[in-house]
């Protein structure tokens, strides 16, 4: 279990804080996408959760061990490709030779595999490629290093379409009972099949936090110009197809959730959204 306790964290003093007595709690065994605006905090989250950041006040624990502390076994089981990066002047193989150590389950014929799928090869100077190149390096390591918790800060940025094609296909594969993939961006088209589970954060806390099996048993999502269903939407927003609406959920029958409506609704009225999952 990951657990973030009642964190504040603040860049400066005589700033206010990124996060307020921010709470939240992760299980193994699912793949959460973490959504919000920008500046809304995820990118300083992802930080404090793999132990970059200190905070100011609260602690994060991965099985009970702050990981701030940047203790071998949670150094070992956390790893994050952050959204902005670059390689020392190395080639991939003298960096995976001074990586790899820290993780004990990192598998060379794995990465190879994901090198494969991306079309490069191990013969490579890192610093030298572009940055979808980087990207797909990082992935294939990030994704070789089998650890408990693989964090991605927007991984399909840069990434062309068959790159993208490629990352599904391993989180797809890679997923089990006991790993937590936690993957922050604002592309939710080129995750959306993958999640199951949905984190929204905005104004420093949790406006929202339930499983794709909750969210489509208690939400349907459609797209009509019918005005009678319209009046009596739960949220409703224009759309190319008339308007995208978010209806309650009263014959059990699933609809493919439409993130970036579920995002909008959220952030305009998480307590009437939140109500719905009360009751």
């Amino acid at each position: 279990m990951l657990k973030v306790n009642d964190c504040t964290f603040s860049y400066s003093r005589r700033k206010e804080p990124v996060l307020k007595n921010f709470s939240l709690e992760i299980a193994e065994g699912g793949v959460y996408g973490l959504l919000g605006s920008n500046g809304a905090g995820k990118s300083t989250l992802l930080y404090l959760i793999a132990g970059l950041l200190n905070p100011d006040s609260g602690d994060v624990t991965l099985n009970g061990i702050n990981t701030r502390l940047r203790r071998p076994e949670t150094v070992s089981e956390i790893f994050i490709v952050p959204e902005e990066f670059d390689f020392p002047s190395l080639t991939l193989e003298k960096f995976v030779e001074l990586n790899k150590p820290f993780y004990p389950r990192f598998s060379y014929d794995e990465m190879l595999e994901n090198l494969a799928i991306f079309e490069l090869t191990p013969d490579l100077n890192v610093s030298k490629l572009s940055m979808g190149q980087k990207k797909k390096v990082a992935l294939s390591f990030a994704m070789a290093t089998n650890t408990r918790v693989l964090i991605l800060d927007e991984p399909t940025n840069g990434l062309d379409i068959p790159g993208k094609a490629a990352f599904r296909r391993y989180i797809s594969r890679a997923v089990s009972d006991e790993r937590i993939f936690i993957i922050s961006t604002h592309q939710v088209r080129d995750v959306a099949q993958l999640l199951d589970h949905v984190l929204i954060v905005d104004n420093r806390q949790v406006l929202f936090d339930h499983s794709i099996a909750e969210i489509q048993s208690r939400l349907k999502f459609v797209e009509t110009l019918d005005r009678n269903l319209i009046n009596s939407a739960l949220y409703a927003s224009n759309s190319l197809g008339g308007s995208a609406l978010v209806l309650p959920n009263l014959d059990g029958n699933d609809t493919e959730i439409n993130l970036e409506l579920l995002f909008e609704f959220a952030h305009d009225d998480p307590q009437g959204l939140n109500a719905i999952f009360n009751k």
